[in-house]
């Protein structure tokens, strides 16, 4: 077996062969993003081991970037990794030397069989095969989900197996060092390996809790890109877009799943957001202050039919279908003045009532403020201020901050902004609550 801690070359790297054909790398690139977790997942079924599967598509990979930018990209790219990737799964089998047993296992598996014909094998997909690759990606995305391993570890090993980031892209965007990337993600697939955690959906009993373990990591993800915590940058959109596209997928795979449906309308009613989140300097704009003519009419509009479809399963809503049954309040109201806060501070008492947690109850002291009055927000945040879990997040004595500046108690407001200013950790974010502090020195 390969070494399972190899990245295949970055197809938009510096290398000689990557100088010589940069357009070609970039199309590789490209196609390696949109086809690796269908090639991973399609071979984790035939090997029984993710990390085998993902060296044996890094294969295929590699022989892309050797191949294609001489010869001319294949007329079904995707299809040739596919077919290349299998090619080499069955190559090892026979070379491990399989019991007969096993072999036998092979010769029956249809995957299997068609690993050896040519690499335009999709012409001859039919309902069922598009079937089995849904079933073989939901499998990869519980796989690389499964509670033997620690959340980090979960967020690096899907960013890697299902959205295609090599080790280095997903170092830069949680700002940590590229070794250590590689380590938890090579360790992930030795716990995996070593857990015998097999490549197939939970029994109807363990759905749910993992079901929840795969929605919390892809918005784990998306929210970094969102709001990052660390760094120069108050946004990755580049994050941002990764969880949404597995949202997107996993709302494909699991139809019925009205959470899957909630996620994804949350992130894309987020995400519409995007343009107005920064201004020209690339501080953050708030949302009270952004130019809603500038938020993605078409996210709004598919977070709304996401939301909807969630609602129209009949469960009662969960987590995620209330925070985007939140975000739609902000979403359908044309100016800020218009926001239905009322209904905002109904949506997050429920919230607290099945998932309650010191941010929930943050973030509904804020839409108390604005439906009630600063001070009807001041109490809540008050009674909060000793919460240990709260003690180093800067956003509790932003939001005092803030609530005090409203009151006209601006010594106090620049006190609580300080406080904040020295918790934050990502520069746009100091620089806001520094902007803040000299507005309140100047009201005194």
């Amino acid at each position: 077996m390969k070494p399972a801690s190899r990245d295949a070359p970055a197809p938009g790297g510096h290398d000689a062969a990557a100088t010589q054909a940069p357009a070609a790398h970039r199309a590789i690139e490209a196609v390696w993003r949109i086809e690796c977790a269908m090639i991973v997942a399609a071979i984790a079924r035939m090997v029984r081991d993710v990390g085998l599967a993902e060296d044996l598509a890094q294969d295929a990979l590699v022989a892309a970037l050797e191949r294609w930018p001489s010869s001319g990209m294949p007329e079904r790219p995707g299809a040739w990794l596919m077919a290349t990737a299998k090619n080499r799964a069955l190559d090892h089998l026979r070379h491990a030397k399989l019991a007969a047993s096993k072999h036998q296992e092979i010769g029956n598996d249809l995957e299997a069989q068609e690993a050896t014909i040519v690499p335009d094998f999709v012409d001859g997909l039919d309902a069922a095969r598009a079937d089995r690759i849904g079933d073989d990606l939901l499998r990869l995305m519980f796989t690389a989900c499964h509670p033997v391993l620690s959340t980090e570890a979960q967020v690096a090993l899907t960013l890697k197996l299902l959205g295609g980031l090599s080790s280095a892209e997903i170092a830069r965007a949680f700002l940590v060092p590229e070794p250590t990337i590689a380590q938890r993600i090579v360790r992930a697939k030795r716990t995996l390996s070593a857990a015998r955690v097999p490549f197939d959906l939970p029994e109807p009993a363990a759905l749910a809790p993992r079901l929840a373990s795969v929605l919390q990591v892809v918005y784990l993800i998306f929210n970094e890109g969102y709001t990052a915590t660390a760094g120069e940058d108050w946004m990755r959109p580049a994050l941002c877009d990764e969880a949404t596209r597995l949202g997107r997928m996993l709302a494909e795979l699991a139809p019925n799943e009205p959470e899957v449906h909630g996620l994804l309308a949350l992130m894309e009613l987020q995400a519409s957001r995007t343009a107005a989140r920064v201004d020209a300097a690339g501080r953050p704009v708030l949302l009270p202050d952004q130019d809603r003519g500038r938020w993605d009419r078409l996210l709004i509009r598919r977070g709304l039919a996401a939301l909807a479809r969630a609602e129209a399963i009949g469960a009662a809503p969960g987590p995620y279908a209330l925070q985007a049954a939140i975000a739609a309040c902000h979403a359908r109201a044309a100016r800020a003045g218009d926001t239905d806060w009322p209904r905002i501070v109904a949506l997050y008492d429920a919230l607290a009532r099945i998932a309650p947690s010191p941010v929930v109850e943050l973030n509904r002291a804020v839409a108390v403020g604005m439906a009630f009055g600063p001070s009807a927000g001041l109490a809540i945040v008050d009674a909060m201020r000793d919460e240990p879990s709260l003690r180093h997040y800067q956003w509790l004595p932003s939001v005092r901050g803030d609530l005090l500046a409203k009151l006209g108690r601006p010594d106090e407001a620049c006190q609580e902004f300080e406080h904040a200013a020295a918790l934050a950790r990502n520069a746009r974010e100091r620089e806001y609550l520094e902007e803040r502090i000299r507005e309140c020195r100047r009201s005194r």
